[in-house]
């Protein structure tokens, strides 16, 4: 697969990959698609190497909230845990530039193409289904592919508050203890 960012920037449509401690550490990939988040968990993270092809599962979708929501989700709630916005950005939907199809149609037939312009991720990505749930998540051959570059590793912060995640648990957690001791206080 190729790609070209020749004219190709970030469209209207926004993207956000947030770095979830739930039950296991692992990426969210959310794409808007109409009013909600379309999205994946990705196990190992996105790779900036073609020749990876990470798994993604297809999970419910999210509100528009979840764009910008970086802290901890509480016990006993879906996806308990602390999370931090890793990337975001806006995307262009390939697709339907190259062919038409629209992304709802992309969904259902299992293929997606998108040129995302993030602060960490950039260029080409490809989501293709592998059976219901179960897609693939691979980087386009592009001038953005690095096979050397490992941004999961070596940028872990988010690109929101710069906090990692024992920041955010720790930050979350002590934010009610704080409150609780003023009103205490008062």
């Amino acid at each position: 697969m190729t790609g070209s960012s020749d004219g190709m920037r970030g469209g209207d449509r926004r993207f956000v990959v947030q770095k979830h401690d739930a039950s296991t550490l692992h990426y969210d990939v959310r794409l808007e698609v109409g009013d909600v988040l379309v999205s994946w968990a990705v196990p190992k993270g996105p790779s900036t190497d073609p020749r990876q092809k990470r798994l993604a599962i297809r999970v419910d979708d999210h509100g528009m909230d979840a764009l910008t929501f970086e802290g901890v989700v509480p016990e006993g709630d879906y996806g308990a845990g602390a999370v931090l916005v890793w990337d975001t950005g806006g995307y262009r939907d390939l697709r339907a530039d190259k062919d038409g199809t629209p992304m709802e149609e992309a969904l259902d037939e299992g293929l997606l193409e998108v040129w995302l312009e993030g602060e960490k991720l950039r260029g080409g990505w490809a989501l293709k289904r592998t059976d219901d749930e179960r897609w693939l998540l691979i980087k386009m051959d592009d001038e953005a592919a690095d096979a050397r570059r490992n941004p999961t590793s070596t940028e872990p912060l988010s690109v929101l508050t710069g906090r990692s995640l024992d920041e955010v648990r720790e930050e979350e957690t002590a934010a009610p203890e704080a409150s609780r001791n003023r009103s205490e206080d008062g």
